[in-house]
């Protein structure tokens, strides 16, 4: 009877300390992603098996550098990297290069943040609106609260009349359209 209680007590103390065991584990590869910076943002969520975000996409881009860095420099960093879902109208380098010369470079100083910052949400659609459902004279409300209308001539589709659709690409928080030209709000 005395091994029997002795055995009872060995199988439970060890079933207490598998159980602490397994949760400890589970807290430590849960499989999430982890925030590699203490107080970081959205952006420092390290994952390499999800599809990539908006801002993640832009930054692979070559034809993006411009805008990657105005988003860095208006602190949007993190509001493009969560869940969304938004539809983003990007421009390339080509066209903020057709900007008056020094608007870029004048943006991108620490006084000129809240203009930058109201000129990006001006190409900011929250939800995503994939090419092929926009409809000639539809007004979309964009982030910043100013709206933009869409033209269709042909095939093109053009936003107030200037900036060109000019591919399209899918991300895990919403969708990227590619545009030839910067929309700037009244």
């Amino acid at each position: 009877m005395k091994k029997l209680n002795y055995f009872i007590l060995v199988c439970g103390i060890t079933s207490i300390l598998s159980c602490n065991s397994e949760k400890t584990n589970e807290n430590t590869t849960s499989g999430e992603p982890e925030a590699t910076e203490s107080g970081a943002g959205q952006s420092a969520v390290q994952d390499n098996e999800s599809a990539k975000n908006i801002v993640q996409v832009a930054s692979g881009s070559k034809d993006h550098t411009t805008l990657v860095t105005a988003v860095k420099a208006a602190e949007l960093v993190d509001v493009l990297s969560n869940a969304g879902p938004f539809t983003v109208f990007a421009p390339t380098n080509e066209a903020f290069n057709k900007l008056p010369e020094g608007t870029v470079e004048g943006l991108l100083k620490p006084d000129g943040k809240d203009a930058l910052k109201d000129i990006l949400e001006y190409h900011v659609v929250v939800g995503v609106l994939q090419a092929d459902a926009l409809q000639d004279g539809q007004i979309l409300g964009m982030v910043n609260g100013g709206n933009v209308t869409v033209s269709k001539k042909g095939d093109k589709i053009l936003l107030n009349g200037t900036a060109t659709i000019i591919a399209s690409i899918p991300t895990s928080n919403g969708i990227i359209h590619v545009v030839d030209a910067v929309l700037l709000p009244k």
